[in-house]
């Protein structure tokens, strides 16, 4: 089977190099590649298997250390940062205390690793010399994920099994080296670069797979089931399984919209929803990347979370909630999927981007009457309530944009900050500039920094691009030194 993994992989790698493949860059550049052998069993909560990464070395030094992610080590008991707000803790764990951790057997291709980070939450694979620009390292990793019982985007929920940074993942490079992402309670503390995948999943026969990218073989094997899934300039590989699911499909110019879900009676007005937003969007920021995106309805606390080609719902959100969070996490398919950001410090280029776009689907899209006037109202005062609450209770509040997760106090904080905030900035640009430069802006920045990882700097340069002097007013509003 590995043999035949292997053929498919060099297919697949030379469909991209001659038809840009699912989602490939209009300018090809080498990724490194993930191919992943993994099995679920259900009896004890694991994910068992092997990822081979052959990483490229795509920057301009050499490197002698990889470093690699592991997520799934905040669940563990003794974590030092839980992956869960306290305030949500109860209808998280729905069955008391639970824990989870990923176990590494063996890292071969390096000359030793180990386990370390600020947490236990990075694997170091040492090389036996350094890897120059433009070379290669093969990296086979054996590892062994076991799944705490959580409603949250990686453990076993109550009718589902989330499986989002299950297994190692490269850290994302910037200028200074491997960034090692630090768990936190608020936010989505994950930060990687594309990469392509080939992986295959082994399943009980009674699951059903919803996962980023396509299947492209479905095999029975008795009591079991084994997929083979290609992904290709994904940011991430995520996955969820269930008993439960039902699927609903229909199309939008080449993509595939999937809706998942526990046997809704007519599931068509979210699967609608979905269809629009991402015409929508390929209209105003550019073509949606992927063959395929999958809505599915989950039981994740917090209400949602986005990954490449995919996006965990919860089935708790009704009306209203219910539309914006769609529109937001279908908006971040540009803002945190095709452009990278660095959400461990620059959230608000994933969040308020997002929020801010569902806002101007909405404001395009009167029959869903919601009026994008009256949200935008709704962010400015629930920003102006925490700045009040917090200069009463603590004196004083900080109101820059620009932060690392862990400065934030609590979830309260960082959706008044990465959320709020930032729609108030871009409405009152938006009245400044005008939609038609609005729109014109965020589609070069789209353009000039897709598949790769993009800083706030390259929002405003993309702004200056299109003509507008726009630096000293995001500076007013991310340093938190104005009056906003």
């Amino acid at each position: 089977m590995k043999r035949w993994l292997g053929i498919l992989l060099s297919a697949m790698l030379l469909f991209v190099g001659l038809a840009g493949g699912i989602g490939c860059s209009k300018k090809q550049k080498e990724r490194t590649v993930y191919e992943i052998v993994a099995e679920y069993k259900p009896s004890d909560h694991t994910l068992t298997g092997t990822v081979k990464v052959d990483f490229y070395n795509g920057y301009e030094r050499e490197i002698d250390c990889l470093k690699l992610q592991l997520y799934p080590n905040a669940y563990r008991k003794g974590a030092l940062y839980s992956p869960i707000g306290y305030d949500v803790m109860t209808e998280a764990y729905y069955v008391g205390a639970s824990y989870g951790e990923i176990v590494i057997s063996s890292v071969l291709g390096c000359l030793q690793f180990e386990i370390g980070g600020e947490d236990k939450n990075v694997l170091y694979a040492y090389l036996a010399k350094p890897l120059a620009p433009e070379e290669r390292a093969v990296l086979d990793i054996g590892f062994s994920t076991k799944l705490a019982k959580v409603n949250h985007r990686l453990g076993v929920a109550e009718d589902t099994v989330n499986l989002a940074g299950a297994f190692p993942t490269l850290c994302a490079f910037t200028d200074a080296g491997f960034y090692e992402c630090v768990p936190s309670d608020v936010g989505d503390p994950f930060f990687s670069e594309c990469a392509n995948y080939c992986v295959q999943l082994t399943l009980p026969k009674e699951y059903h797979l919803a996962c980023v990218g396509e299947v492209v073989e479905e095999k029975s094997l008795e009591s079991k089931k084994r997929y083979t899934v290609s992904a290709l300039n994904v940011r991430d590989f995520a996955f969820a399984l269930s008993t439960k699911f039902h699927l609903a499909k229909t199309h939008t110019g080449k993509t595939a919209v999937q809706y998942y879900h526990f046997g809704k009676e007519d599931p068509s007005a979210m699967l609608e929803l979905a269809r629009q937003a991402i015409e929508y969007y390929s209209s105003v920021f550019g073509e949606y990347p992927y063959d395929c995106f999958s809505l599915i309805e989950t039981e994740i606390v917090r209400g949602s979370a986005d990954h490449a080609g995919l996006c965990m719902l919860s089935g708790n959100l009704t009306g209203e909630a219910s539309i914006l969070t769609v529109l937001k996490e279908i908006a971040a398919q540009w803002w945190y999927s095709l452009v990278g950001a660095n959400r461990m410090e620059n959230a608000w280029l994933v969040d308020g981007l997002s929020a801010y776009s569902a806002l101007l689907f909405l404001d395009a899209h009167p029959q869903y009457a919601m009026e994008k006037g009256k949200w935008v109202d709704e962010a400015r005062q629930r920003y102006q309530e925490y700045k009040t609450t917090y200069q009463k209770a603590l004196g004083w509040v900080d109101t820059g944009m620009n932060r690392p997760l862990s400065a934030f106090l609590n979830d309260y904080e960082y959706q008044s900050i990465s959320t709020e905030k930032a729609v108030v900035m871009f409405a009152e640009l938006e009245k400044g500039i005008g939609g038609k430069r609005l729109l014109s802006s965020l589609r070069k920045y789209v353009a000039e920094n897709e598949y790769g990882l993009a800083t706030p700097a390259h929002l405003v340069g993309a702004f200056e691009r299109t003509g507008l002097d726009v630096g000293g007013f995001f500076e007013g509003y991310v340093s938190g030194k104005g009056t906003f």
